[in-house]
């Protein structure tokens, strides 16, 4: 065996702790009372021994002879662990799980006799060798090293499959009381379930949405030991502010606040608090949910207390549960599914204590998830009650909030239901409204650009630069790139060294997909052009085209795409060709702004992304509004031929988009004969109108219906009408590149512009 060294060791500490319970007068069998009476000199002679981590075990919580973990089971007769316990609060327990005890393994056969875990308990041949978990949803974890031992006990005992099956079985209505429904407890330091977040199902994830997966941490800080001393349970503090400047205590690990996570999660308007205040915050409104519920929609008054089944009876119904209200007579007992996976993952979010470090974003998902439910049953509760069943002309007319149907409007609107709550409970609906689920688009993992390739199991080459945490560095060193596993969103490592200043990556230019080599001046802002700069360009369009004459139908052609956000491509308008230039017309170079405000992150927060409006109104006044910056108006002109030259440009841009559109579509029907419609959420985008009434159906917005009909004339028209769509602020960026683009393309169809004025070029 390979840890042999420790064999005797066990003796001592087993002889030991039968010397304890003679001392103090009670039988072998049961434990000592007092973790006092513990002393790290070896008795018997065995002075000469010296036993490694022995002091640092005896002060933890796995030998703590007083623990309730320990000795719950002490008045029992026989004092036995029981089968369903004693894999993780007896050492036998656990040996007779693991099947070092020759018994098969993966189940307990018999109860155990009581004792804090030993040495032997985790160092053995089975467990050293152990790489996967079996969590209680079923799901098996692998690829594990010495964290396996930890998982197995701090896992929980419940998952969100475990409420699912009752719900299921209950074969229920949402709101309607499951009989002989108790309280479903996962248990207690299921920090392996958070860590694993959907990867192990340990919280109750609502159909449809999407989840966060494991957290991961920085590679030398993540696993269950590189962060807990495993003997002693305590947190290495010391490395964590490697990292987290202004760390000295655990304390101050509940003000962490990292930089991708700059969302006000719990409403509040601030979100400079630490990640744990942003939960803890979250996870009040939701029991101000599940008790406006439960009074308003079950019909009885519902309490949480710290002890077991937790959740009570609120007789009085002041909100609380009084020391005679909890007790196992008065357990709640009228759960409807709603309630029951509301309370679970209440339950779930409080009982990981260091759930807001092991994955907040997982934990914040399960809160956010179950208020947005429990508010969907009162709105239909409210609503019910201001409208008969039958009353359909009233049904018809009445506001959206008072006939909201939870199963059918996902994801919910809290604002819709404002007015319904406030009829008639007690919650702060000003707060919900302002929730947030979800991180920013950098660090929003449940998002189609990081979430598409999960089933392939890996990023491609050409999309993993900008699509997974590891791509843009990797490219950077190597100048080649590779496909890379998908990830949850960026990590601090994809634009930073991974050193104590977090300096930004070095990038002195970048290309661009028309071949420009161009630059910001600084590398931060180069970092965000990497990305930001679109797939295509001028360039891409001509060489698809080749020789095909305007308005033939050619083989071969099709609608290319710029891809998203290509900001940076229209900060260097023609110098980047982003969009489509005309031949024989004159388009702006680089729109420099003003020195201040020059830059990608002198505009805008490059962890959270949002706009500095502050910084608008020292040129433009007042207290800026993204509204008030669609109104501001830099440059002369009538544009969209629209008779207003007063209007701010982003209307000026979008008045033109429209009418592209419907050039577009006019072309295609007139022209080619086969019509064409857009679907911004669907690829790839145009479709072929088969009803001929100019909108994208469901039936018509398909992959297989995708249209084909393309002439070179509508494909540069509609590159240009997606470049325009999808840089969101191009009216910022560079508004005159865009007026331009759009006003050469609706030219090119035929479209009279003789009564829109195009922008001068270059700047």
């Amino acid at each position: 065996m390979r840890f042999k060294p420790f064999l005797p060791v066990v003796l001592v500490i087993a002889v030991f702790g039968a010397l304890v319970a003679y001392d103090s007068g009670i039988g072998v069998g049961a434990v000592a009372p007092s973790v006092s009476a513990q002393s790290d000199t070896v008795p018997f002679g065995y002075d000469h021994l010296e036993i490694p981590f022995f002091g640092e075990w005896m002060a933890s919580p796995h030998a703590d002879l007083t623990s309730r973990s320990f000795t719950y089971w002490n008045g029992n007769d026989p004092a036995v662990v029981p089968v369903s316990c004693a894999k993780c609060h007896s050492s036998d327990g656990y040996h007779d799980f693991i099947g070092l005890d020759g018994s098969a393994a993966g189940s307990v056969d018999e109860a155990a006799q009581p004792g804090v875990l030993q040495c032997s308990t985790c160092h053995n041949d089975v467990s050293i060798a152990q790489t996967e978990v079996t969590m209680p949803s079923g799901i098996v974890l692998g690829d594990l090293g010495r964290e396996a031992v930890c998982m197995e006990c701090h896992q929980g005992r419940a998952s969100g499959a475990t409420i699912a099956g009752a719900i299921e079985r209950a074969a229920i209505d949402h709101d309607e009381v499951m009989a002989e429904q108790g309280f479903v407890n996962i248990h207690y330091y299921a920090a392996a379930a958070t860590l694993y977040g959907s990867d192990a199902g340990g919280g109750f994830e609502y159909p449809g949405k999407v989840y966060e997966p494991r957290f991961m941490h920085v590679s030398e800080y993540d696993t269950c030991q590189s962060c807990h001393d495993p003997h002693t349970l305590q947190l290495d503090v010391a490395s964590c502010a490697t990292c987290h400047m202004g760390v000295e205590t655990v304390a101050d690990l509940k003000d962490i606040r990292m930089p991708g996570s700059f969302v006000d999660y719990d409403g509040d308007g601030d979100y400079t608090t630490g990640i744990y205040t942003e939960i803890a915050n979250l996870r009040g409104v939701l029991m101000e949910l599940i008790q406006a519920y439960a009074t308003e929609v079950v019909g009885t008054s519902i309490g949480y207390a710290d002890g077991h089944p937790y959740f009570f009876n609120d007789t009085d119904g002041d909100g609380a549960i009084s020391p005679d209200e909890q007790s196992r007579p008065n357990a709640y007992a009228t759960f409807t599914p709603r309630l029951l996976a509301a309370a679970y993952n209440y339950q779930v979010t409080k009982k990981d204590p260091g759930a807001y470090t092991h994955n907040a974003k997982y934990t914040i998902q399960l809160i956010y998830d179950s208020i947005e439910d429990l508010a969907a049953g009162l709105g239909s509760h409210a609503a019910a009650s201001l409208v008969r069943p039958g009353d359909d002309a009233a049904l018809a007319s009445a506001p959206v909030g008072e006939v909201l149907a939870s199963a059918s409007l996902p994801p919910l609107d809290f604002a819709a239901l404002s007015d319904v709550l406030a009829a008639g409970h007690m919650v702060d609906l000003s707060v919900i409204e302002r929730l947030h689920r979800n991180d920013s688009g950098h660090f929003d993992g449940t998002t189609e650009a990081w979430r598409h390739w999960d089933e392939d199991g890996a990023v491609p080459a050409s999309c993993s630069t900008c699509h997974s945490a590891a791509g843009l560095p990797f490219l950077l060193e190597n100048g080649v790139q590779i496909a890379h596993e998908p990830s949850q969103g960026m990590a601090c490592t994809t634009c930073h060294v991974a050193e104590d200043d977090f300096a930004v990556l070095e990038i002195e230019e970048v290309e661009f997909p028309s071949g420009a080599m161009l630059s910001f001046g600084t590398s931060g802002d180069n970092t965000c052009a990497q990305c930001h700069q679109g797939r295509a360009s001028t360039s891409t369009v001509d060489r698809r085209i080749g020789a095909t004459e305007d308005d033939i139908v050619g083989e071969g052609l099709g609608f290319i795409n710029v891809h998203y956000f290509s900001a940076a491509a229209t900060r260097f308008g023609s110098e980047a060709m982003g969009g489509y230039q005309y031949a024989g017309k004159d388009y702006v170079g680089f729109w420099p702004h003003v020195e201040e405000a020059a830059t990608c992150t002198q505009c805008h927060d490059p962890h959270n992304q949002q706009v500095d409006l502050f910084s608008c109104t020292d040129c433009h006044g007042g207290e800026a509004t993204i509204a008030d910056v669609r109104d501001y108006r830099m440059f002369d002109g009538d544009f969209d031929g629209n008779g207003d030259a007063d209007e701010g440009t982003y209307y000026e841009i979008y008045s033109m988009i429209e009418q592209l559109y419907a050039a577009m579509q006019a072309y295609a029907t007139e022209t080619i004969g086969t019509g064409v419609v857009y679907s911004s959420a669907a690829y790839p985008y145009f479709f072929t109108d088969t009803n001929a009434n100019a909108v994208p159906d469901a039936d018509e917005v398909n992959y297989g219906n995708q249209f084909r009909s393309w002439t070179p004339r509508l494909m540069r028209a509609a590159y240009n009408y997606q470049y325009a769509k999808k840089d969101t602020g191009s009216y910022v960026h560079n508004s005159q590149y865009v007026v331009q683009l759009l006003h050469d393309s609706l030219e090119d169809l035929g479209v009279d512009v003789s009564g829109m004025d195009r922008p001068d070029a270059p700047f």
